[in-house]
């Protein structure tokens, strides 16, 4: 299993609910949501994780379990030919 590490993108692996940040207002947070850890608590127990808007613009921030996370990895794909 992949540690998860501070500005790790990660997904969601279930919906989430939880209040919009700075209105307070009620947001769920679907599966499969992109969002960044900016911080890690307990050795790893739990992250902060930030969801944030095509602009930037944070939207969210919740403390999540490793069980409800994902991490996502980017790679350069591989070439190979083709016959």
């Amino acid at each position: 299993m992949n540690e998860i590490k501070i500005h790790d993108m990660v997904a969601l692996l279930e919906d989430f609910e939880t209040c919009q940040f700075m209105t307070d207002k009620h947001l769920l947070l679907p599966k499969g949501q992109v969002g960044t850890v900016v911080e890690i608590y307990k050795n790893g127990e739990t992250y902060e994780v930030e969801f944030s808007d095509e602009d930037g613009q944070s939207y969210a921030l919740v403390t999540l379990v490793a069980q409800q996370l994902v991490c996502l990895h980017y790679e350069k794909p591989r070439l190979s030919v083709v016959n």
